[in-house]
């Protein structure tokens, strides 16, 4: 049979051209229903709304994610990686056989002399499972049976836009989906009433800056890019009515405009259509859902005691650790938290204080209060950064007074809940804390265990974008099964 595309035809009773739009996008279709036919759905099926995949790869153990972000590298010798071989030889230069030739930043690549470090802080083992833990962290000791610290992290990025951007998406370009647009795209959402993913940045905290694709849906939809949470009294920009406009007003607005939307629809499929008609629905159920889940008035004394000092002042580090567990109380799949200034390239022991200061009792509290409630089992709690720090000192050492430049060689991090295996250290490094001796995991090797631990395998949940399908993993990238439960 010869198609003709252009003109009516009476038997078909359509326009050819309208018909074969509707053709592809029942060819698409098919090839959406060959792509997912592998997929065995689970019992999270029927909790999932808006996902790409009609079910999760497997039975998940974690429900949602919770992000704790710190961003500008903290200092894994000073905070989860004891090395006292670092005190004995503290001064002495970087031995050629532990650097190996390989390359430093442009910040301290030049210096004739690279003197090693030792930490000044004490560290000790707490809990049953006997945790190493700097004297920094003592809110985080207490919670030492619950976690699973992984020392043997390591990064291919030496700066930190790169770092964070791979961290954050798989890739240290930008212009990719970021991991919680990905999971947004892959399981929907749980709650109709809030975003899928929520980003909250600690208010009035300098640093390197943190932009908006670090949360952005790349190539994805953008009903699945996070949305800003802030302090102050509009939590969501552009979200309250205008002046004059009452709710049933906007709601009549909407309705509309939403009918407009679907006779549009009626004549052409329009992605970012149906995403618009989303995120004004969306839009209007959050200006009620918003104010209740920002507001702490219901919380218990002991709970905000819980959280430490600045809990009740939003955008507050404490504030937003509050805030997330009421989030994942109501749905929301992935909550990302920003902590900037952790870029001690100098004064790092006055530095690195104030850092744990402001976040060590509420990074604990979270996990203690979702134990408490019952939610740590099904929440994933992840803490960490973008590389770690150098052993040796950025500049001249000079006395107590010292910084550590960027290492992407290996870094630390940890993981509470979510079907990770409590109380374990996982990976080792050399007694220099330079390189790592035992059981490297990858940025890619984190993501990809992240999603497993939500139902997800990593290499099939793609996206097809200028020809090719894409994943968060890129190309490689391997569950850490030794770490889950």
């Amino acid at each position: 049979m010869t198609l003709k595309c252009t003109g009516f035809d009476p038997a078909w009773g359509m326009p050819r051209r309208r018909f074969l739009n509707s053709f592809g996008m029942g060819m698409g279709a098919l090839g959406l229903s060959s792509l997912l036919s592998g997929e065995t759905p689970t019992a999270e099926a029927a909790s999932v709304s808006g996902g790409a995949l009609s079910g999760t790869h497997h039975v998940a153990k974690a429900k949602r994610v919770i992000f704790l972000f710190q961003s500008g590298g903290p200092s894994q010798i000073d905070l989860l990686d004891h090395k006292p071989h670092l005190n004995k030889v503290h001064g002495q230069q970087l031995p050629d056989s532990v650097r190996q030739g390989q390359r430093l930043t442009g910040m301290s690549g030049n210096q004739s002399s690279l003197p090693l470090v030792g930490s000044p802080f004490k560290f000790a083992q707490h809990g049953e499972s006997g945790q190493w833990l700097s004297e920094l962290l003592p809110h985080t000791a207490g919670i030492a049976d619950d976690m699973c610290i992984v020392n043997s992290m390591y990064t291919e990025a030496i700066n930190h836009g790169p770092g964070v951007t791979f961290v954050q998406t798989g890739s240290q370009f930008p212009g990719r989906p970021s991991i919680g647009a990905w999971l947004s795209y892959g399981l929907g959402t749980a709650n109709q009433d809030l975003p899928s993913f929520v980003v909250m940045v600690t208010k009035n905290k300098g640093g390197q800056p943190l932009v908006s694709r670090l949360w952005g849906s790349g190539f994805l939809p953008a009903r699945h890019q996070g949305v800003r949470f802030r302090s102050g009294k509009d939590p969501v920009l552009y979200l309250n009515n205008p002046k004059g406009i009452d709710a049933a007003s906007r709601e009549r607005m909407l309705d509309a405009l939403a009918q407009l939307h679907h006779l549009q629809l009626g004549q052409q499929a329009d992605p970012q259509l149906e995403t618009r008609i989303a995120q004004y629905e969306l839009a209007f159920k959050m200006q009620s859902s918003v104010p209740e889940v920002v507001g702490v008035a219901d919380e218990s004394k002991e709970t905000l005691e819980l959280y430490g000092p600045g809990v009740e002042q939003p955008g507050s580090y404490a504030a937003n650790c509050l805030l997330a567990r009421r989030l994942a109380e109501r749905g929301v799949r992935f909550i990302q938290l920003y902590h900037p200034g952790w870029d001690q390239h100098g004064g790092l022991p006055g530095g690195l204080r104030n850092q744990c200061r402001e976040t060590d009792q509420a990074s604990a509290a979270l996990v203690k209060d979702l134990k408490q409630r019952g939610m740590l089992e099904d929440t994933l709690v992840v803490w960490a950064g973008e590389f770690g720090r150098t052993n040796y000192c950025q500049g001249q050492l000079n006395g107590n007074q010292f910084g550590r430049d960027h290492h992407p060689r290996c870094y630390s991090m940890w993981m509470a809940g979510g079907g990770v295996k409590p109380g374990t250290t996982y990976g080792k490094t050399d007694e220099y804390g330079y390189n790592i001796a035992e059981d490297r995991v990858h940025v890619h090797d984190l993501q990809a265990t992240m999603m497993h631990l939500l139902g997800i395998d990593h290499e099939r949940l793609t996206y097809r974008h200028q020809g090719r399908r894409y994943r968060l993993t890129d190309v490689h990238g391997e569950v850490i099964r030794q770490i889950l439960v």
